[in-house]
């Protein structure tokens, strides 16, 4: 995980996902409409999943 993939997570969550497919972005966007805290979250947990 890269600290700039962090730090954009951490500012707009749907933007640090966006190499990781269509789905990852559109759940950590409906996320972050909800809440900012959870697409932060959902963000982090998709970058840091060893498997994609």
């Amino acid at each position: 995980m890269n600290i700039w993939r962090v730090l954009l997570a951490i500012l707009f969550p749907p933007l640090a996902v966006i190499g990781k497919g269509c789905g990852s972005v559109l759940i950590v966007f409906i996320l972050t409409v909800c809440g900012w805290v959870p697409g932060v979250i959902a963000a982090l947990i998709i970058l840091n999943n060893p498997k994609r």
